[in-house]
């Protein structure tokens, strides 16, 4: 639904109809595209409501309601999790490793429990435990496993989720458990660019979804592509299913995304046949599994069963055996990413692995060549990290050459010759060398992209024809490029010559902070380049400044600090620095500045509480920031100052017993609009 008449036109009662509707809608096409795999409507649609219901929610704050879909945006930072007790516990399952221990398993439960009963097999996913609570319907709060008995409050790292119902279909108050994962192109994805950020790579989807719930930061889990199946009612009895197979038919119906791949078996033949086709097609899924799942189906009967002191009696996981093949290195190749990290690669014979062919295999880094004495010539054992990444698992020493010797870690860039470096500890080889032909495409690419320079049109394939044909060699010659030389290159027209040409000239105009970030500054991306930009306002301030000033900006610390007064000591960052102020790109900051100004909020320490009726949080927080306050998430005895809204909960009955002050909404306006 388009907006029907201007947002200046409508009464705050028209807006929260409005917003009631476009709500609705954006559930059902969400469950429709997450849980139920089957879109109803161009992505474009989506986006278009989507941003009404932003336009209305931001014109009018109150309407805003806890299961908006806009609030799923991850923001708020966190200065820690709480912990919560679980209603019932969180156990851990049994698991066995062969078919033998799987059909001892059963021949022991049904001597336990001489009646008849099926299994609903699962897919066992390779995830983190969660555990969702809903009131009336409405996602109120999610959690870790944990200990089993306490967990971590996740909460609003899981509104990030689009697969979890913020309301459900149905009004009810239940508790649902299943498993937070990140899919297998998500989990690439997040390695190479670590990889090329210097940090260590995570080893399997598992770790890399509970490192993503686990961040304080709510963004970073919303930028993470997580995931969800959920298989548990903790409740059943007001639902009216008596079995599992049920209750994962009830689940899917309520919105949450359920995994389809389940069966019941009557018989133990039927559990193997099971087991094995999923495990030829385990590679073919888009998710990572490690096992399958046997549960008794009846429910009553699982209650009956109930647990031992760790784990359910009523179900197993079985283990599938991890998939390992031999072959031998030949050469180890090191390749230059963006950011100049140097990264080695094992080059084999050809071996079929987990359903493909295998010839290249990571080796991460230096540290892990040396730690497992990897070597040229060397026989080894290799299997996919996650069921995605192919990685050596051990060497086969007594197959190793007589002659072998200990392999020997690069000292120059294999691009450019410069030395490589050790920065900051890191496990990472480097080339700081921004002028290093392997890294020049790539940073090409990235200075053209949207959150950098936004230069439209000038894509990763029109950059190498442009870098192939010595066109270009670095960012400044961009500057320099002609229409003679656009319009020689492969499928250009006149129009998208001449349309290329005025983008990069439009580029020379934007803000300080986009150059910042389209020089590719290891550890700088956009946020940071744009606290840069706010504080040294000139690109030669900011060229001038020292570690001890570059640390001492709000967020940056000795990483970023080192990284960046690092790079601006380079001759060649310098010499290109040069270059693009001789192509006329602009080299100061153009955004709103913060205005320093001695107000009722100057250096005091601000807690937010409580459901606020008249101010988004997110904004609040930075109109606060903006008039010098320091906005935390706990209140403790250096806070200075709460603001409540409606049920304040636990740090508001704190800040009473400290003795601290504590504004309502009303009192606040009034110090705000003095303020400004």
């Amino acid at each position: 639904m388009a907006l029907i008449k201007p947002i200046s036109q409508y009464s705050e009662q028209e807006a929260s109809d409005a917003a009631v509707e476009l709500r609705t809608t954006l559930n059902d096409w969400s469950r429709a595209y997450y849980t139920a795999d089957k879109p109803v409507v161009e992505d474009h649609v989506y986006d278009e409501n989507y941003r009404d219901l932003q336009t209305l929610e931001n014109e009018f704050p109150s309407i805003i309601t806890p299961d908006s879909p806009t609030q799923r945006v991850g923001g708020q930072v966190l200065p820690g999790f709480n912990k919560v007790a679980h209603d019932s516990p969180m156990l851990s399952m049994g698991d066995v490793f062969s078919k033998t221990e799987l059909a001892d398993f059963d021949r022991r439960l049904r001597k336990a429990y001489p009646t008849d009963f099926d299994y609903n097999v699962e897919l066992k996913i390779d995830g983190l435990a969660i555990s969702l609570i809903y009131e009336d319907g409405i996602f109120v709060r999610g959690a870790t496993r944990g200990n089993g008995t306490i967990g971590e409050d996740i909460t609003q790292n899981l509104k990030t989720i689009s697969s979890i119902p913020l309301r459900l279909t149905k009004p009810v108050s239940i508790e649902v458990r299943g498993e937070c994962y990140m899919p297998k192109k998500a989990f690439a994805d997040l390695n190479v660019r670590r990889e090329a950020n210097g940090e260590e790579n995570f080893a399997n989807p598992r770790n890399a979804a509970a490192g993503s719930l686990r961040q304080l930061d709510s963004r970073v889990a919303a930028s993470r592509q997580l995931s969800t199946w959920l298989y548990t009612l903790t409740t059943f009895d007001d639902l009216e299913v008596t079995t599992q197979a049920e209750a994962l038919k009830t689940l899917a119906e309520l919105g949450f995304k359920v995994n389809s791949n389940y069966h019941v078996c009557h018989t133990m033949d039927e559990v193997s046949q099971y087991i094995d086709q999923y495990q030829k097609q385990r590679d073919e899924l888009d998710y990572g599994i490690d096992g399958i799942v046997l549960k008794v189906n009846d429910l009553a009967l699982q209650r009956q069963m109930g647990n031992t002191v760790k784990v359910p009696r009523w179900e197993i996981a079985y283990k599938f055996p991890p998939e390992e093949a031999q072959t031998v290195i030949h050469q180890i190749e090191w390749t230059v990413g963006r950011t100049g990290v140097v990264t080695p690669t094992a080059v084999m014979d050809p071996v079929q692995l987990a359903g493909t062919t295998v010839a290249r295999a990571t080796l991460h880094n230096g540290d892990l060549i040396k730690e497992k004495d990897i070597r040229e010539d060397d026989t080894v054992l290799i299997h996919k990290a996650g069921d995605i990444i192919p990685e050596v698992s051990e060497v086969i020493l007594s197959l190793r050459p007589e002659m072998s010797k200990p392999y020997q870690l690069p000292t120059t860039c294999p691009s450019c010759g410069k030395p490589l470096q050790h920065l900051d500890e890191e496990v990472a080889l480097r080339c700081i060398n921004p002028m290093c032909p392997a890294q020049i495409q790539e940073q090409l690419t990235h200075f053209a992209s949207r959150n950098a320079m936004n230069i439209d049109g000038l894509g990763p394939q029109i950059i190498q024809q442009l870098y192939t044909k010595g066109l270009v060699h670095d960012v400044a010659d961009l500057y320099h490029l002609t229409y003679e030389q656009l319009i020689a290159l492969d499928k250009f027209q006149d129009k998208s010559a001449t349309n290329l040409l005025n983008a990069i000239v439009a580029s020379k105009q934007n803000s300080l902070e986009r150059l910042i970030n389209g020089l590719g500054i290891r550890h700088v991306g956009a946020k940071m380049a744009r606290l840069l930009a706010e504080h040294f306002e000139t690109m030669a301030k900011l060229q001038q400044s020292d570690q001890e000033e570059l640390s001492a900006i709000d967020t940056s610390g000795t990483i970023i600090a080192n990284s960046v007064y690092t790079y601006f000591q380079t001759k060649e960052a310098q010499e290109l620095i040069k270059q693009l102020i001789a192509a006329g790109v602009n080299m100061t900051y153009l955004g709103p500045k913060k205005v320093a100004q001695d107000t009722v909020f100057s250096g005091k320490t601000v807690v937010l509480t409580g459901t606020l009726e008249n101010y988004k949080r997110s904004a609040l927080a930075t109109q606060l920031e903006d008039l010098g306050a320091k906005v935390t998430g706990s209140v403790s005895k250096k806070t200075d100052l709460v603001i409540a809204g409606s049920d304040p909960g636990s740090k508001y009955t704190k800040a009473q017993n400290l003795g601290i002050t504590i504004w309502d909404e009303a009192t606040l306006a009034e110090n705000l609009k003095a303020a400004q």
